[in-house]
């Protein structure tokens, strides 16, 4: 049970810090609707529980025996970063600075698109792979059952869901989106910069992760 908790502390620190899961969900919840960010959580609570599965298995030992894996997955997260970037960056520069209004669009289209884009935010960093791997081998024992391992897996990513819905929900309350309405322009270059940002660090690193 101390497994649990200790886990869950590291988990929700982790999660309160600021990355491109929690702009990505503040930005789609603020400018689009809860729905659809909703959709996002979904996506990077998709992802989470494949990097933490992935971490179960081992894959950060891989990694760090094959530099160039290593490399090759920082980059290719980075570009999809940047180029997530620069499409919030172009939007920012288009659309005017004052009664803006989300473009019209299918609720099934626009969910499935931010379910998409919500897992490749996620699946784009994989610093998250070895963070999980950090935190099972340094909480985690030998003498752990499979079952509890799979427990605390089922603890992380539920943990994430219910973060980043609390998360959506926040940035989706009508105060938040009248804000936005006036200042979108800034909210969105600023969240456009913050994903360009995190993908050239993961480009030029010297050590991905």
């Amino acid at each position: 049970m101390n497994q649990f908790i200790t886990i869950a502390i590291v988990q929700i620190i982790a999660l309160m810090s600021p990355g491109p899961d929690f702009f990505f969900v503040s930005q789609t919840a603020v400018s689009r609707s809860r729905h659809e960010a909703m959709a996002g959580v979904a996506g990077i609570t998709l992802g989470v529980a494949m990097w933490a599965a992935l971490a179960l298995l081992g894959l950060q030992l891989l990694l760090h025996k094959v530099m160039w894996l290593e490399r090759l997955i920082a980059i290719a997260g980075g570009l999809y970063l940047c180029w997530m970037g620069i499409k919030m960056l172009r939007g920012a520069l288009a659309k005017p600075s004052a009664d803006v209004k989300p473009e019209p669009v299918q609720v099934f289209v626009g969910a499935w698109r931010s379910l998409r884009n919500g897992l490749f935010t996620n699946l784009a960093n994989p610093k998250v792979v070895i963070y999980f791997g950090s935190i099972f081998s340094a909480f985690v024992g030998v003498g752990v059952s499979s079952t509890a391992r799979w427990g605390l897996w089922a603890m992380v990513v539920l943990e994430t869901f219910l973060w980043f819905s609390f998360v959506a929900g926040c940035f989706a309350l009508p105060v938040m989106r009248r804000g936005y309405l006036r200042i979108s322009r800034w909210i969105d270059g600023c969240a456009g910069a913050v994903f360009m940002l995190f993908g050239l660090h993961l480009i030029f690193s010297k050590r991905a992760v």
